[in-house]
C-alpha cells in the first residue's frame, strides 16, 4: 500500500499537537492532520476565515462536542460565522418545542455554546450576502453547500466543503490540508457545459438559473463544470440559484461561468490551458425534464409557499414587494420567506417587512422551512421557487413539492391553489416555438 507523503508542520501546529494549549485544541490538530492524510495533503493551508455547520443540530452528540471543546480551552483562531440553527431566536413559534422537545431544546441549547465559543451569531446559510465577506484566491472554511460553491465560483474564495466538526477544528486551528479546491489544479475545468441553444430569453429568467444548477448537479458529479453562454450581466441571486441547486443534486464545490465568474474571463482560463475532459451542450428538452423532476405535487389547493432559500437577500426582497403590493395572501395558505438578520434589518428599514406581513408573508429568520419538524403549515402541497428546497423537501417532509417563478409563487399564495404561467409552461419546450 502506498504511503502518504510526510506532512509539513510548523511550530504551531507541533505545539497544539502536544497539548500545550489544552485537550481541545490538540484534538482539533488532530483532526485537521487526519484530514491531510485522508486527502494526501503534504501540508497546511492558513485560512482567515470559517463558516461553521456544526452548529446545526443533529444529535446529542453535536451539543457533547461543542460542550466538550468548551470545557477544555478551545479558543478561536479566526473569525468563524454560523450557519442557519434548526430554530429561530426571533420567534420560537416557528417550531414549537412541544411538537419535539428534545430536538427543539437541543438545537436552542447548541446555538448558546456556539455564541459562547465565540462565533458570530448570523445565523443564515447565505453568508456571502453579508459584509465582509472573504476576496479572490483567500482560504477560507466553508461547509454549508450553497455557501461553499457560491464562495468558490463567484467570490473566487478556496473552500473545500467541510463536514461538521471538521469545520469547527479548522476554525480553532486556523489551517486546513491544502488539497481539493484550495489547490489551482483542483480548480481546473474538467467539463463544458454549453447552454448556448436555450433561447437568450429564457437565459435571462430567474427560473432557468435554479433548473440549469439541477442539471448540473446530474451532469457534472464532482467534477468542475465550465458554463458557457451565461449572459455576461448575470446577477449574483442567479448565480447563487446555480449555485444551491448544482450543490443539492450533485457535488458541485465550484462551476466557472465563462465571461461571469472571476476565474474565467475566457474559456482558456476556466481550463488552465488544457482541453475540456467532456462537452454537454444542454437542450430545451433537457431543462424541461429537469424542471418536472423538481415537481413532486400536482395543481391544486395550496397548504403553504416557502421562498428563500438559500436566504433571501435584499434585491429578492424587492422582487418579492414589487408582486406582493396591493394584494393579500389566501387564508388557507401560509407563506414564509426566510432571510438572514443582516438583510431582515435591511427591509425593516425599507418598511417592507410591515408590508409584507400586512400582505400575509411572513418573514422568518435563523432558519430555513424544509427541515424537520415542520414549520407552522407545512403540509401536504408546498410551493416554491427554489431548485434546492424542491429537491430536498419532499425526502424530509410530510410534503409535495411544485416548483415554479416566484411569480407563480405569488399568484399561487393570493388564489390559494397553483398557478401556472402559460408563457413559460405552455409547451414541453418551455415556451419555444416550432
Amino acid at each position: 500500500m502506498m504511503q502518504n507523503a510526510p506532512i509539513e508542520l510548523d511550530d504551531r501546529d507541533r505545539a497544539l499537537l502536544d497539548g500545550a494549549e489544552g485537550a481541545a485544541m490538540r484534538l482539533a490538530m488532530q483532526v485537521v492532520l487526519r484530514a491531510a492524510e485522508i486527502t494526501r495533503a503534504t501540508r497546511l493551508q492558513d485560512i482567515r476565515f470559517a463558516h461553521i455547520d456544526a452548529c446545526f443540530y443533529n444529535g446529542q452528540a453535536h451539543v457533547d462536542f461543542a460542550r466538550f471543546m468548551l470545557d477544555n480551552g478551545a479558543r478561536l483562531a479566526v473569525p468563524a460565522w454560523t450557519n442557519a440553527s434548526l430554530v429561530s431566536r426571533v420567534d420560537a413559534d416557528i417550531r414549537p418545542e412541544k411538537d419535539d422537545p428534545v430536538v427543539v431544546s437541543g438545537a436552542r441549547l447548541l446555538m448558546d455554546l456556539y455564541e459562547q465559543l465565540g462565533c458570530e451569531p448570523v445565523w443564515t446559510c447565505a453568508p456571502y450576502q453579508l459584509p465582509g465577506r472573504p476576496g479572490v484566491g483567500e482560504h477560507i472554511v466553508g461547509s454549508e453547500s450553497n455557501a461553499v460553491t457560491f464562495y468558490n465560483s463567484v467570490v473566487g474564495a478556496r473552500t473545500n466543503k467541510y463536514g461538521d466538526y471538521l469545520d469547527v477544528c479548522a476554525a480553532l486551528v486556523g489551517r486546513v490540508p491544502y488539497s481539493g479546491l484550495h489547490t489551482d489544479e483542483g480548480r481546473r475545468g474538467r467539463a463544458l457545459v454549453d447552454v448556448g441553444a436555450i433561447p437568450e430569453d429564457l437565459r435571462r429568467e430567474d427560473i432557468f438559473h435554479h433548473v440549469l444548477g439541477h442539471h448540473l448537479g446530474r451532469l457534472a458529479g464532482s467534477r468542475v463544470p465550465v458554463i458557457r453562454g451565461l449572459a455576461h450581466d448575470s446577477n449574483e441571486d442567479q448565480l447563487k440559484a446555480i449555485s444551491a441547486a448544482a450543490a443539492a443534486s450533485g457535488a458541485v464545490g465550484l462551476f466557472h461561468a465563462v465571461g461571469v465568474t472571476p476565474e474565467a474571463p475566457d474559456e482558456a482560463s476556466a481550463f488552465q490551458g488544457r482541453a475540456p475532459e467532456v462537452t454537454v451542450r444542454v437542450t430545451p428538452a433537457e431543462l424541461v425534464a429537469a424542471r418536472d423532476a423538481l415537481s413532486t405535487g400536482t395543481p391544486g389547493p395550496l397548504a403553504m409557499v416557502a421562498v428563500g432559500t438559500p436566504h433571501f437577500s435584499f434585491s429578492e426582497f424587492a422582487r418579492l414587494v414589487a408582486l406582493v403590493e396591493g394584494r393579500r395572501v389566501h387564508a388557507d395558505t401560509a407563506f414564509y420567506a426566510s432571510t438572514s438578520r443582516h438583510v431582515y434589518a435591511q427591509i425593516a428599514k425599507q418598511g417592507w417587512a410591515e408590508m409584507l406581513a400586512r400582505a400575509g408573508v411572513q418573514v422568518i429568520v435563523d432558519t430555513c422551512t424544509y427541515f424537520s419538524p415542520a414549520v407552522r403549515g407545512c403540509r401536504g402541497r408546498v410551493m416554491t421557487n427554489s431548485a434546492k428546497w424542491a429537491y430536498y423537501a419532499p425526502g424530509m417532509l410530510a410534503v409535495e413539492s411544485v416548483f415554479g417563478t416566484l411569480e407563480e409563487c405569488v399568484e399561487s399564495a393570493v388564489r390559494g391553489e397553483v398557478w401556472r404561467d402559460a408563457r413559460l409552461w405552455r409547451d414541453a419546450a418551455w415556451g419555444v416555438r416550432g
